[in-house]
């Protein structure tokens, strides 16, 4: 034990420590991701508050969701390829970082806008589809939301590129910043009603606009935000596209477990959207304490060691796995026994019932077992991307995919929702244990 408390404060004591960075970006990361989670869990209090389990809210979500979808590929995208790439470019040819953020730029305001203009018209076919379990007024309120909410796309594809800017320059602030559209959409919420017409829409809307604008603020100052350039003339694409198609493809499977859980959530009958998504909201705040922390903090420490010392990079990979996988199991265990009271503190006031919270707490409970394997993946995934191993996560995701729905359609028949979020740490395990078992035989 004296041996252990020695190592410890020998690494803290040193200024060069790669534990001691991880830990100071697990740190602050933490506490950002901290106060932006609180943020977000005051935003499901109000909604939950003003619309309890409802179809406006299964509209919401489902909607959302749809347009959420690209965004979160490209930032997951972007968080992979870019963070080890903008390293290598800044140890290289710094000369070449400036041009590079300017193509960058340009190609991500095409993507954004096209994408943008498709679930513009895409949206309503999907919404009118027959196979979804809606009801006439709950598609009637995803209609008026989808032109609207369409708007987060090129605004998502920008927050996502900014944000990406920033953790690769070693600036955790963007995580802070998260917080944004949530506080600004709990504001609109809490408005008298007739203040602001249909506030869940535009509130969400005006949260994500005034968040890239304060993502572009600091990136201006520190002038690494110059005007888009519609070509792609940078020597640095070569590697970034070499990333970017593998990448783009895992990130697809991956993400589409998310899309998986909408629509079978869907059929599931009215206000399971509802019960899903509050459950998956305290399960993100769980999650993003440690799991987005020690993403952000270890990929640019991976990125930097793969280029002086592999193996070191390994051992300290295999080293945080097993840390943050007993801190998953510390964290799973402690809120399944508070389950109850937390649902009840969070949700249950207003519109939501005493019995809606004992739905959510028993969904949330059945989620609580991919905590463990989840922090432990992410680890090993952070690692793989420094290792630009992309091959490795592009299989990584076609497993958790075809986990995934081979999961919903055995359990969802048996537990219903229950059997929904369960099938998500079977994905977890899964991926954990593909990964754990490559990174112990190293890079062939």
């Amino acid at each position: 034990m004296w041996g252990i408390t020695k190592r410890i404060r020998q690494h803290l004591a040193d200024p060069q420590s790669q534990h001691r960075k991880i830990a100071q970006g697990f740190l602050w990361v933490s506490l950002f991701v901290f106060l932006g989670k609180l943020a977000g869990a005051a935003k499901e209090m109000t909604i939950a508050w003003r619309y309890g389990v409802s179809e406006t809210v299964d509209a919401y979500v489902f909607v959302f969701n749809l347009v959420s979808w690209p965004v979160s590929i490209w930032f997951s995208i972007l968080t992979v390829v870019l963070l080890p790439l903008a390293a290598r470019l800044r140890n290289d040819d710094p000369r070449e970082l400036p041009r590079f953020r300017a193509e960058l730029l340009g190609l991500t305001l095409l993507l954004g806008i096209g994408l943008g203009l498709l679930a513009w018209f895409a949206l309503p076919e999907i919404l009118q589809s027959s196979w979804l379990s809606f009801s006439s007024d709950a598609v009637k309120d995803a209609l008026s939301m989808a032109r609207g909410l369409v708007l987060l796309v090129p605004v998502g594809f920008l927050i996502s590129l900014f944000s990406a800017w920033l953790l690769a320059a070693g600036r955790h602030r963007n995580t802070l910043f998260e917080a944004i559209p949530a506080f600004f959409l709990m504001v609109f919420l809490l408005m008298p009603s007739g203040v602001v017409s249909e506030p869940l829409l535009w509130g969400t809307v005006a949260g994500f606009a005034l968040h890239m604008t304060a993502l572009a603020v600091p990136l201006l100052r520190y002038g690494e935000l110059a005007m888009p350039a519609f070509v792609q003339r940078s020597p640095a694409w070569g590697a970034f596209w070499g990333g970017i198609s593998i990448m783009a493809l895992g990130q697809v499977l991956m993400s589409i477990t998310n899309l998986v859980d909408q629509f079978f959530a869907a059929t599931l009958g009215s206000g399971a959207l509802s019960i899903l998504s509050y459950a998956n909201r305290i399960l993100a705040l769980v999650l993003g304490l440690g799991a987005t922390a020690i993403g952000r903090a270890t990929l640019p420490i991976f990125s930097e060691m793969q280029m002086h010392d592999s193996d070191h990079a390994k051992r300290l990979a295999l080293h945080w796995a097993k840390l943050m996988f007993g801190f998953g199991l510390v964290v799973s265990t402690v809120c399944w026994l508070i389950a109850p009271w937390m649902v009840g503190l969070l949700f249950e006031r207003g519109a939501f019932s005493e019995e809606n919270t004992r739905e959510v707490y028993s969904v949330f409970r059945y989620g609580l077992l991919q905590i463990p394997f989840y922090m432990m993946a992410l680890v090993f995934v952070s690692y793989m991307a420094a290792q630009k191993r992309y091959q490795v996560l592009l299989v990584s995701g076609g497993i958790g995919l075809a986990v995934k729905i081979l999961a919903s359609i055995l359990l969802v028949r048996f537990m219903q929702l229950n059997g929904l979020i369960l099938s998500a740490a079977a994905v977890c395990f899964a991926n954990c244990a593909f990964l754990y078992v490559l990174t112990l035989k190293g890079k062939k």
